[in-house]
């Protein structure tokens, strides 16, 4: 299984970058699918490859529950990555909700 990392773009260099992982750690990561992203830029990558650009918060919610996955994984609670769900009921998206009969 193949999992997508967020890594943040610290310099940019034709067909590859070089990103820091959420530790800091520096690796490089071939671009020439994604293209020359400028410093700051958050790429999803796979294999130290960029298969998408994304956003920051994007970049903050997957690294979350990567970090979520490596705490159950030593059966640590989860509830502060997940800050947003804790507490809520859960909500049908749109597509999934009653509709009301046309009269």
């Amino acid at each position: 299984m193949c999992i997508g990392v967020p890594m943040q773009v610290i310099s940019s260099h034709p067909h590859h970058a070089v990103c820091q992982t959420r530790h800091g750690e520096p690796v490089e990561i071939d671009t020439r699918l994604v293209g020359q992203q400028k410093p700051g830029a958050w790429l999803l990558t796979f294999l130290n490859a960029a298969r998408e650009v994304i956003s920051e918060q994007r970049a903050h919610q997957t690294l979350d529950a990567l970090e979520a996955l490596n705490l159950v994984a030593t059966g640590n609670n989860i509830d502060h990555l997940f800050a947003d769900l804790v507490d809520r009921e859960p909500q049908l998206p749109d597509f999934l909700r009653p509709t009301k009969p046309k009269s």
